[in-house]
């Protein structure tokens, strides 16, 4: 689950800028091998108790660092309800679409996949809410970050159930979601005036109360426990769904979403790496190819790349 989970911005002291950039690499780093976790633990429990599992320790994990510095929860109302609207868009229906998508497609894949949030924040931002005007480079971007994800997809290769279209197009579904509940974010939260703890918190602890809420519908099935599933959940929870949130939400006070939502770069490389030399999987000629064309698509969506015009 990578991505920025808020769009308020705040300025840094240059004292605090390693520290800043330590978490900003952490955070590409653990949210990179989430999909090694979450691929390990499918071998021994269900896509529904994988979710199950991160929320709960993620939520566990967060409102302890909450109760060790005291911080205040939100009394209006209205915070409460937006929070529980990007708790399910922004952790139950992608974490699920996640977990059940990589029973049918490798976790350097996913990663890969997940890469498209940026692009696809741009489209809900400036389609759904309004929040965003597109330039025509932004544009442009967003088609390039198409063709990239056919280029992934491969769709001329035909249905291959190793790697199931229908899998991968639910993932985009997810980082849909993704995009969705930033821009929803910034268009009913950007001055909820909660701080970056709290909110991680919120956003993880709501979405943990509906998956026990599910846990007769979702949870209850059988399960094969060992040291590695076990610790991959554990790993997944504590720091994938736990700590690195509150990382991220530091570094997207400091840096701002821009800055802070490149963090999409690390992730796919993490994922593919660790895919391959722990996993043992394979990677096919159009996956890291598609993955540059995403980038460059993010980068033009991000307006990062300018063309000068001739005089």
């Amino acid at each position: 689950m990578t991505s920025t989970l808020a769009a308020t911005q705040t300025g840094t002291e240059p004292a605090r800028r390693a520290p800043i950039t330590i978490q900003f690499i952490l955070t590409g780093i653990v949210w990179g091998s989430s999909f090694l976790f979450m691929k390990v633990a499918l071998g021994g429990i269900s896509p529904a108790q994988v979710v199950w599992s991160r929320l709960v320790l993620g939520a566990l994990a967060l409102g302890l660092f909450v109760a060790l510095r005291r911080e205040r929860l939100p009394r209006a109302l209205r915070t409460w309800m937006h929070l529980t609207v990007v708790a399910v868009t922004f952790c139950v229906i992608p974490f699920l679409i996640f977990s059940w998508a990589q029973q049918h497609v490798s976790s350097g894949l996913a990663s890969i996949f997940n890469a498209t949030t940026p692009i696809m924040t741009a489209v809900m931002a400036w389609a759904v809410f309004r929040v965003e005007k597109l330039k025509l480079v932004q544009v442009i971007g967003i088609l390039v970050g198409i063709a990239g994800v056919m280029v992934i997809i491969a769709p001329w290769q035909g249905m291959d159930a190793g790697q199931s279209i229908g899998a991968q197009l639910a993932i985009l579904g997810a980082t849909a979601c993704y995009g969705f509940s930033l821009a929803y974010m910034r268009r009913f939260l950007g001055d909820s005036g909660v701080s970056a703890l709290v909110f991680s918190f919120l956003n993880i602890g709501l979405a943990a109360a509906i998956m026990v809420l599910l846990t007769p519908l979702l949870v209850l099935t059988p399960v094969r426990l060992d040291i590695w599933i076990v610790g991959a959940v554990i790993l997944l929870g504590f720091l994938g769904t736990g700590l690195a949130y509150v990382w991220n939400q530091n570094v997207l006070r400091a840096w701002g979403p821009t800055r802070a939502s490149t963090v999409t770069y690390i992730t796919p490389v993490v994922g593919v790496t660790f895919g391959i030399l722990i996993l043992h999987e394979e990677l096919s000629w159009n996956e890291p190819v598609g993955a540059l064309i995403v980038f460059a698509g993010i980068l033009l969506t991000q307006n990062r790349i300018r063309f000068r015009r001739r005089t």
